[in-house]
């Protein structure tokens, strides 16, 4: 359990959803399971719109 109450795969479940959507506002096909092909630009992308997009809803949030 983690400190919100939340299982482990749930926890796993919701940021391979947010991953998705992500991807998806940026026009990179994403497929269930492993994504090898994706560049390195790709995959960067990815991850730096997460980031920005939690810490964005921390800000907003949290102040």
């Amino acid at each position: 359990m983690t400190r919100n109450g939340s299982s482990n795969s749930e926890s796993k479940g919701k940021l391979q959803s947010f991953k998705s959507e992500v991807a998806s506002s940026l026009n990179i096909d994403l497929k269930p399971g492993y994504n090898g092909d994706l560049s390195s630009r790709e995959a960067g992308s990815i991850g730096g719109e997460m980031v920005k997009r939690m810490i964005a809803y921390a800000e907003k949030n949290l102040h």
